[in-house]
């Protein structure tokens, strides 16, 4: 650890130390500035959103309180029409008097109404205001405020805006309105009678109220129904085109208050009030882009405070930096005299704890690099222990077969075939010594692979075929040595034995910094709950010829590069199984070699130096 500490010291410029502190002492300062930012504009931008919504509301109060007022004038006239004039007269012998209050009620109205009108139950015009003729062939009863009537005698209801298409005034104009309808009882001739009162309020009205509130600027007012039906909208003209839409249905189900609404992937907010008498929603709806823009000034006199806090910090910074770093200059120069191997004494000066550091850095240093050298030494030796016990496992059933199969052959007078076996026999046991080393050549491991499967091959007379699949820049990378024996041993022991149309492949890619190397075979497949332990379990599978398991294997690769390497196994019943190989690209040379087999998980950037080297002279060849 302490070497890896001196090897950085090393790197370091005379000035990195203290640019490392300024800097952090600046981010800090920096990161607090941006804090207190962050809390000021989130406590301004909450009582700006606030105060806007407050402003809403109260101004939304105000233009309800109008509204309701409007309506209730209406209402009124509803009572006023049945109770003074309908119930007091009666239809026979009192017409005059009924037109003469309804004439009287109309005079004094007429700037807030279009029409009063009173139908019997079968859609009969009785009478109506102002005296005008009523349009052939129309049908009251089919229209909403007839019916709605009829069906809740109890209430007064009121209509969405509509044209009145009642009457002909002559003047070809046609006019928006409002429209309310109740049940009255009227006598004639001494007979009681059920019929509507129909009294239509001038749109323009409520629209006028609108417009009003609609020119402020923290957003836009619309009023609809209890089911939804807009009533006034701003842009009504678009909503009625299709051109853009409105979230009134969602609205109308709320109740008073205020609701945060993500609508059409813009968040806004919505603010629902409920007008008296008719169920109507005055729905405020205020978009964030309006809080923003009025969170502009803010932001931006909260980044030139912090603009300027951070100017004054770095200078700041920069002085303290320079005082505390200069002391660990010190230090780190001595060390990095005394790692060049001068007889220099290590710094110990400035404040209490450089003074300890550089004690300890004094004391420490010899018997670090003593403790070191073990460590490194008594890995080195335990992984070769390791690799030596998991070597060890091969035991001689293959050559005690193999030597069987070749007496047979001589005795049945196939010498060529023999001959064959013998030669295959010897180059697969001189790779296998390979010097004692564990580290060999791709080629040589395939060669190994060749010669056993050869030798099986004769043994079941060509019971299966074999194919090798392998990129010939391959052979030059390192490999572990019976790797691919025990594999194969497997595919052919528990795969395709018995298979008549048994096949064995073996492809060879490199991908990426990879070595990957396939063993497939058309075989039984591996069942799921065999192949889910069979790299951690060696006794899933049974022991046959070299009695080198999986497991085995995949030991002995992640003992020399580590647990991203190994094997990996796809199986499937009756299709097959692939087993792949994953090694690291390492060009294969005696010093890599050497390396390897000292050690691969403590030597990474000295076998990274020699593969950047031999990467460099395939270039240049």
């Amino acid at each position: 650890m302490k070497k890896k500490v001196f090897n950085h010291l090393r790197k370091l410029n005379p000035g990195e130390i203290q640019t490392t502190i300024m800097v952090a002492l600046s981010v800090i300062s920096i990161s607090i500035v941006l804090c207190m930012g962050i809390v000021m504009y989130v406590r301004f931008s909450a009582l700006i959103r606030e105060d806007t919504l407050e402003s809403t509301q109260k101004l939304m109060e105000q233009t309800g309180e109008s509204l309701e007022d409007y309506l209730a004038n209406m209402r009124q006239i509803s009572e006023a029409a049945y109770y003074n004039v309908i119930k007091e007269n009666d239809f026979s012998s009192q017409t005059e008097t009924i037109e003469k209050g309804m004439n009287l009620l109309y005079e004094a109205n007429k700037d807030s109404l279009r029409s009063i009108a009173i139908y019997d139950s079968t859609g009969k015009l009785m009478t109506a205001e102002p005296v005008v003729s009523q349009k052939n062939g129309l049908d009251v009863t089919r229209q909403d405020w007839f019916y709605m009537a009829m069906e809740e005698p109890e209430n007064i209801h009121f209509s969405t805006p509509h044209i009145q298409n009642l009457f002909d005034d002559g003047t070809l104009r046609y006019y928006w309105v409002i429209s309310t309808s109740r049940v009255v009882e009227f006598s004639d001739k001494a007979d009681a009678y059920q019929g509507v009162l129909l009294v239509d309020m001038d749109y323009a009205g409520i629209s006028r109220m609108m417009n009003q509130i609609n020119n402020a600027d923290n957003g836009y007012y619309y009023l609809c129904d209890s089911n939804g039906e807009i009533i006034y909208h701003p842009k009504q003209v678009q909503i009625n085109n299709g051109i853009i839409k409105e979230s009134s249905r969602e609205a109308a189900g709320c109740k008073e208050g205020v609701y945060d609404e993500t609508f059409e992937g813009e968040h806004r907010q919505l603010i629902v009030n409920t007008i008296s008498y008719t169920g109507w929603k005055l729905v405020g709806v205020i978009p964030d882009s309006i809080f923003n823009h009025e969170l502009l000034d803010i932001q931006q006199f909260i980044v030139m405070l912090a603009l300027l806090t951070a100017m004054m910090l770095i200078v700041v910074s920069r002085i303290v930096s320079a005082r505390i770093s200069s002391p660990i200059l010190k230090l780190n120069n001595s060390v990095l005299e005394y790692e060049t191997g001068k007889e220099s004494e290590i710094y110990i000066g400035g404040s209490l704890e450089i003074r300890h550091l550089g004690e300890s850095i004094q004391e420490s240093y010899k018997h670090n690099e003593r403790l070191m050298k073990e460590i490194v030494r008594e890995q080195n030796e335990r992984r070769k222990s390791e690799l030596e016990a998991l070597q060890s496992q091969i035991n001689p059933h293959f050559l005690y077969n193999t030597l069987d199969s070749i007496i047979w052959t001589i005795e049945g007078g196939r010498n060529d075939d023999a001959s064959f076996m013998v030669s295959e026999l010897a180059k697969l046991f001189r790779i296998s010594l390979s010097k004692g080393h564990t580290i060999i050549s791709v080629k040589d491991e395939l060669q190994h692979a060749r010669s056993y499967m050869n030798i099986q091959n004769a043994r079941y007379k060509d019971a299966f075929d074999i194919r090798f699949d392998i990129e010939p820049e391959l052979g030059s990378y390192c490999a572990v040595k019976l790797t691919l024996q025990p594999i194969l041993e497997n595919a052919i022991n528990y795969g395709i034995h018995g298979n008549e149309d048994g096949q064995i492949q073996i492809i060879g890619r490199k991908k990426a910094d990879k070595i990957i190397i396939s063993i497939e075979d058309n075989g039984i497949g591996i069942p799921a709950e065999i192949r889910e332990g069979i790299l951690t379990n060696n006794n899933l599978v049974p022991k046959k010829g070299s009695g080198v398991g999986l497991v085995n294997v995949n030991n002995r690769i992640q003992i020399l590069f580590g647990k991203e390497y190994g094997l990996l196994i796809e199986s499937e019943p009756d299709e097959g199984t692939s087993v792949s190989v994953c090694l690291p690209a390492i060009l294969y040379t005696e010093e890599n070699r050497a390396i390897l087999e000292q050690g691969y998980q403590l030597s990474k950037e000295a076998i990274n130096l020699e593969t950047n080297k031999g990467n460099e002279k395939d270039e240049e060849q």
